[in-house]
């Protein structure tokens, strides 16, 4: 797979959105905004979102929805490495938000549910009908993990659903192109997790004792990050460690694409036939563009 270096300087790229113009909208974490990267690598802010403002996705009204995990990491420059570190002591916890892509304007949409707290908003999803599914990262504290959550809700700020929890560290988030079942990768374990959708924004009772199906724990080392989907049902996970994206079937067959950096953390696709690939490569702040061998799935929603 070749790589197309589109733009660098990034401070902790996310999030990507592929856009209708060429250019691809995504988060920069570190540096606390939502930005838009033009076809020719030029760089601005569209919105400033203090916090940490990590996954983004366009709802059905042509605004940009925000996952913040509400500044859950410190960065650690490791020789030119950017590395997200443990939780500050004073995070409070996330949100999710709306941006106006007109004018800017930032909504927080919701901080709880059920008078519990969202610790670290990580990724969302949009469904047909236009309502969401996000991933709570949870995060990590001097006493340990904070388990993370998947849940569903609404645009108008009228529903959040706790699907699942005490998961150790919820990521990204997909639906399958049926939509019938929500894919969720949890970092720490390198496991795609999968949950069968009985009706919109409704999950299926889980199996005996689990929580979810387990599509693939990848061996060794590997931490899995954001994800996306492709036409035929493929999901496309960032891996870290050993940095690239790994490509897996539904039933667990994996293939891997590596990356120059050990921290890769999403992926998003575009163009006239969905198969170019936006890679944010996080620890050395760079976006790649890639020509991918299958064409991604196309989103409900896009720019």
């Amino acid at each position: 797979m070749e790589l197309e270096l589109v733009a660098e300087g990034l401070q902790f790229p996310e999030g990507p959105i592929a856009m209708a113009d060429g250019s691809v909208i995504l988060t920069e974490i570190q540096r606390q905004t939502l930005s838009r990267v033009a076809a020719d690598g030029r760089r601005e802010t569209i919105a400033e979102l203090p916090g940490g403002p990590n996954g983004a996705a366009i709802g059905p009204d042509g605004a940009v929805y925000v996952t913040n995990n509400g500044g859950s990491f410190n960065f650690i420059d490791m020789g030119g490495l950017n590395v997200p570190g443990p939780t500050p002591p004073g995070h409070e916890g996330g949100s999710i938000q709306r941006v106006d892509l007109t004018t800017g304007a930032v909504t927080t949409l919701y901080t709880e549910c059920d008078g519990k707290r969202l610790i670290g908003p990580n990724d969302l999803v949009f469904d047909r009908q236009g309502g969401f599914w996000f991933t709570d990262h949870g995060c990590t504290t001097a006493e340990g993990r904070k388990f993370g959550a998947l849940y569903y809700a609404l645009t108008d700020g009228s529903q959040i659903v706790r699907w699942r929890d005490h998961f150790v560290s919820p990521n990204g988030v997909g639906l399958s192109p049926d939509e019938k079942t929500v894919y969720m990768a949890d970092t720490t374990l390198g496991r795609l997790w999968s949950f069968d959708i009985a009706a919109p924004g409704v999950l299926a009772d889980a199996p005996p004792l689990m929580p979810g199906n387990v599509v693939v724990t990848l061996p060794g080392y590997q931490l899995f990050d954001s994800l996306a989907v492709e036409a035929d049902g493929r999901v496309c996970v960032a891996t870290i460690i050993n940095g690239g994206i790994t490509a897996i079937s539904p039933g667990g067959a994996t293939e891997h694409f590596a990356v120059p950096d050990v921290i890769v953390t999403n992926i998003c696709f575009g163009g006239a036939d969905m198969r170019d690939a936006w890679i944010t490569a996080s620890g050395t702040g760079k976006l790649y563009k890639a020509r991918w061998p299958r064409a991604g799935l196309r989103l409900n929603f896009n720019g």
